[in-house]
């Protein structure tokens, strides 16, 4: 899984979600969805743009934390 720190880091530096967006110009609604961590996907440029804005590093804003079932089968080596 991975975790979105936004609603943290904002709090933390206490701007709003409506500051992000006019100071990235990222839609509002993408931020929103940031935010709750609602979102399945992430354009690297507006990753880029908010770790910018809030002075921050990507490992800031992401987190991996390991699934407690794992998502994809082990694969195994073909023995000759």
């Amino acid at each position: 899984m991975i975790k979105i720190h936004l609603s943290r880091i904002l709090g933390e530096k206490r701007w709003s979600q409506a500051d992000l967006s006019r100071a990235t110009g990222i839609r509002p609604n993408t931020i929103s969805e940031m935010y709750n961590e609602l979102s399945e996907r992430v354009s690297l440029d507006y990753l880029d743009l908010i770790c910018e804005t809030l002075n921050c590093n990507i490992t800031d804003l992401l987190e991996y934390i390991p699934n407690k079932k794992r998502l994809t089968k082990n694969r195994s080596k073909k023995q000759s």
